[in-house]
């Protein structure tokens, strides 16, 4: 009978314990050994996950195998079916050919190829201990027994019935070799070394080893070395094939070959795991060493009353700073946990620095500390006053939250959102709020922000983890009532960090920011005292939830006076200063600035208007330093001793500049220079007149783009990011007109969708209006139409321009020109009613800068125009309509009927005359 075997083979001469749960093979071994014949064949799978008693196919394990007697068998424990086998293999068999059990006819037979050459008997349990003497006893019995036997008889007849593997096998016997050869004893005395030097790494390898040599048959291991081999291929954690190939090969002094390489395999194994083993050992000590000194020196230092233990200090620190804190009862109940666990953590913990973070931000946010406000009304008046020219609206409000705060003796947060062109002061005014209510000032931008943690923190977890910008704006204010700014909330981005406009939804809530969860903090924190000042350009990319929630302050441009106060009271003398000239006679007259603002700063804001000032100084500062000469002003009175010294170690330096000299620091100093005094004999002035020579020709050479307005030009106002502008709509005739001419109508000028469709309301209704008031004028049945907008490389859109293009098209039709001083604005429908415009102020700005006297707008606006400060109504002439009769009695005042009735009738007759002359001929 035969077994297959997982994992490894087995060897002549070592025990082996094999499990068998299959109930026919467990049944056939208690039979064998109950009649005394306990020998079996044991194959290996060739399938290193295969797994059975069974051998179904004979290509399913090696042919070479072992002979092996069954020492002992008892049942496995709480699997009562299957049994665990003790194998002592004899020596090497090779399978010929697998017999199957329901062939009634084969001849079945056990393992020996001859029944003669089963063992008779068990050898007795002192010769079990020692295998390889129960080998070569065996051995002998079997040839002894082989030579006596004559009878066939078959010992394996009882297992014929049974579902077991029986298989024919021939013994293989060992190639014939010279014990004294010396390729062997040098491939001997190579094992044995290496076997001394395993030993020497591994204890299990050393037991295995003094075993061996108690046993008798390794009496002299230079005499049998097969016996050798087999027990380094045994004995050998090697690779299933290798073991295999060893058990195969029947020439000795290849066998013993193999079984070194497989040795030696091991035995760097053994010096690999050596070596980690010393390796970890040593950090190990090296860390304990570590550790017990520091304990020893803190020992010390507590003996001598230098030092107490760093953690009990820092728990005792944060303890401190908890009780001088007002904290919500949530906010205490998290803080005192957090604080008993970092208690109980060691220093070395990874989890004792987050704790440690965690509670120094919990500790530096300014629970209950608020600083004291100052409600005075003519402080605040004076304060704004002296930052800043206009904004009357932002001054209105702000005043009007001291009055409340003044009368309830506190103040809740607000959400302000300041829209406006860029430079008229929105994030400015900020820091003259904060001053003028005495409360602390902290900025952030969410322009282009993407990520939600800026707002919301990140999660404790996470590596180099942070509250967000608010929890960081109380812990720099140390204040829960401060001043924060949040710029350009108009240009908030949106990433796969997720959506900052959404997050700011919670905070910028007065209904819900007083319990504001922040992700790193993870408790709620009070943000219903803090004053949110929102800045932005435009509205239209600010979400309408987020928009909603915030109190919309709107900022339109500055007009010329404004920006003449402006310059003379803030600009001029910051960039004066700023260019070295404040004790200097250098003046820039009334008339100069009046003509920047005029011929080269047209927009809303002063940022430009500042550039072309500091331009001026920066100008007269080179002018005066280039007639005074380096004599007046010599290069050695600018230096001081330090700069001086600097200076002479910097000429010493032949380095390229891109490249850092290894003597910077001696060629650097705190205060190099020191100003120079300008003579007092020096004057500068600046008017109308020279102007040109300090920032060049002007820009804009007139007040309009049309002094004098042709037919078909009409003045219409627009609202950009920049503030307003003046929009002039040009209509044109393309060819003359004739009875046989087809109308039409082309449109230029960069419009976008909405501003194209507002062309064909205003084209279909000037057709209309000239159809029922003026029937006999035929021009729009006619006339190629070409309608532009000019600046073309301006994007323009939106519907207010509508009532701009019906009067430019009525004005061609009737061959009637605008006056020029007049500008519109207003969203036409087809029936030709007016509709309500946004920007209104803007408008009338750019109408004023743009020199006009009357602007018409829709009477839903009435109420916007009532608003608007005198200095910028001052000389405009404001016109409400609601239907666009009311603009055409406005734009076309005194109009002849009968004269517009037949203004195109002679050209129209005429053509048709030549037409019929032409057919006559």
């Amino acid at each position: 009978m035969a077994i297959p075997i997982t994992k490894r083979p087995l060897f002549p001469g070592f025990y082996k314990a094999v499990t068998v749960r299959d109930p026919n093979v467990v049944a056939a071994i208690q039979e064998m050994i109950k009649r005394g014949q306990p020998y079996i064949g044991a194959f290996l799978f060739k399938d290193e996950n295969a797994d059975g008693d069974i051998i179904e196919n004979i290509e399913d394990v090696h042919d070479v195998g072992v002979f092996a007697q069954i020492t002992s068998a008892f049942p496995v424990a709480g699997d009562e079916n299957a049994l665990t086998a003790v194998l002592y293999p004899h020596r090497r068999i090779k399978m010929s050919s697998l017999i199957s059990p329901t062939n009634a006819d084969a001849k079945k037979q056990d393992t020996p190829a001859d029944p003669a050459v089963v063992p008779d008997v068990i050898p007795p349990k002192a010769e079990e201990k020692k295998g390889d003497v129960v080998a070569s006893f065996e051995e002998g019995a079997v040839q002894q027994k082989s030579t006596e036997t004559t009878t066939p008889w078959e010992p394996t007849a009882f297992l014929r019935n049974s579902l077991v593997s029986l298989v024919k096998v021939d013994n293989l016997v060992e190639e014939s070799h010279d014990p004294k050869s010396p390729i062997i004893r040098a491939v001997t005395n190579e094992i044995v070394n290496v076997f001394k030097e395993v030993a020497g790494l591994n204890s299990l390898f050393r037991d295995q080893i003094s075993t061996f040599s108690m046993s008798q048959s390794a009496g002299n291991v230079m005499q049998e070395p097969a016996k050798l081999a087999d027990f380094a291929a045994a004995v050998s954690a090697g690779e299933v094939p290798e073991l295999q190939d060893i058990l195969e090969t029947m020439n000795v002094e290849e066998r013993l070959q193999k079984a070194l390489v497989v040795l030696k395999k091991e035995l760097m194994n053994a010096q690999l795991q050596s070596k980690i083993s010393k390796d970890v050992e040593r950090s190990i000590q090296k860390r304990q060493r570590e550790y017990f000194l520091m304990e020893q020196m803190k020992g010390i230092r507590r003996e001598l009353g230098i030092e107490s233990d760093g953690k009990d200090k820092l728990v005792e620190k944060f303890r401190e700073k908890g009780l001088k804190l007002a904290m919500p009862e949530a906010v205490k109940k998290v803080f005192d946990d957090e604080l008993n666990k970092l208690a109980h953590l060691e220093p070395a913990a990874s989890e004792f620095n987050v704790t440690r973070n965690y509670l120094d931000w919990l500790t530096q946010i300014p629970w209950g500390q608020r600083s004291a406000e100052n409600f005075g009304i003519n402080n605040a008046m004076s304060v704004l006053e002296e930052d800043h020219y206009g904004l009357k609206d932002v001054k209105d409000r702000i005043l009007e939250f001291i009055a409340v705060g003044k009368l309830r003796g506190t103040v809740e947060g607000k959400i302000l959102c300041f829209v406006g062109p860029p430079g008229v002061g929105k994030t400015s005014i900020g820091k003259s709020i904060a001053r003028a209510l005495n409360r602390q000032y902290y900025r952030f931008s969410v322009g282009g922000l993407t990520d939600v943690a800026e707002i919301k923190g990140h999660r404790r977890t996470y590596v180099g983890a942070l509250p967000g910008r608010i929890i960081q704006a109380l812990k720099k204010c140390q204040t829960e009532n401060p001043l924060i700014l949040i710029d350009e909330i108009d240009k908030i981005g949106r990433g796969h960090q997720g959506d900052p406009a959404s997050a700011l939804l919670e905070l910028l809530d007065p209904e819900q920011n007083n319990s504001f969860l922040d992700h790193y903090l993870d408790v709620p924190v009070d943000l219903s005292k803090v004053l949110f000042v929102c800045t932005a350009n435009m509205t239209d990319t600010i979400p309408r939830p987020l928009l909603d929630r915030m109190e919309m302050i709107e900022l339109s441009g500055y007009v010329a006076d404004e920006k003449m106060a402006i310059a003379e009271r803030y600009l001029g003398p910051a960039a004066k200063e700023l260019a070295g000239l404040k004790d200097v006679d250098v003046n820039l007259s009334k008339e100069a600035i009046k003509e920047l603002i005029k011929s080269y700063c047209r927009e809303s804001g002063v940022r430009n208007l500042k550039k072309q000032i500091e331009k001026v100084y920066r100008k007269s500062a080179l002018k005066i330093v280039q007639d005074l000469g380096e004599s007046v002003l010599p290069e050695e009175e600018a230096l001081t001793e330090e700069g001086r010294a600097a200076m002479e170690e910097s000429k010493k330096d032949d380095t390229d500049v891109k490249e850092t000299p290894e003597n910077i620091e001696k060629a650097t100093t705190e205060t190099p220079r020191v100003s120079l005094r300008v003579p007092d004999t020096v004057h500068v002035t600046i008017d109308k007149d020279n102007l040109k020579d300090y920032v060049g020709p002007p820009v804009f050479t007139s007040d309009r783009l049309y002094d004098v307005t042709p037919p078909g030009v009409a003045m219409g106002l627009a609202w950009t990011q920049m503030g307003g502008a003046a929009l002039y709509v040009e209509s044109i005739l393309e060819s003359a007109l004739t009875s046989d001419s087809r109308p039409g109508l082309t449109t230029t000028g960069n419009l976008k969708a909405v501003m194209k469709e507002s062309t064909s309301i205003a084209y279909s209704f000037a057709k209309s209006v000239m159809a029922k008031q003026f029937p006999e004028n035929h021009f729009f049945d006619k006339a190629k139409l070409h309608l532009h907008c000019p600046e073309g490389a301006v994007q323009k859109d939106g519907p207010s321009a509508g009532i701009t293009m019906a009067t430019s098209l009525l004005s061609l039709a009737l061959d009637k020109p605008l006056d020029p001083t007049i500008a519109m604005t207003g969203e036409l429908t087809v029936t030709g009613k007016v509709l309500r415009i946004g920007g209104l102020r803007e408008k009338t700005v750019a109408a004023r800068r743009a020199g006009s006297k009357m602007i018409i707008f829709p009477d839903d606006n009435t109420s916007d125009w009532l608003e608007l400060p005198d200095n910028i109504k001052e000389g405009i002439e404001g016109h409400p309509v609601k239907w666009f009769s009311d603009v055409f009695e406005l734009v076309f005042p005194n109009l002849d009927k009968d004269q517009a009735n037949s203004l195109w009738k002679e050209q129209l007759k005429k053509a048709k005359k030549e037409k019929e002359g032409e057919g006559d001929d």
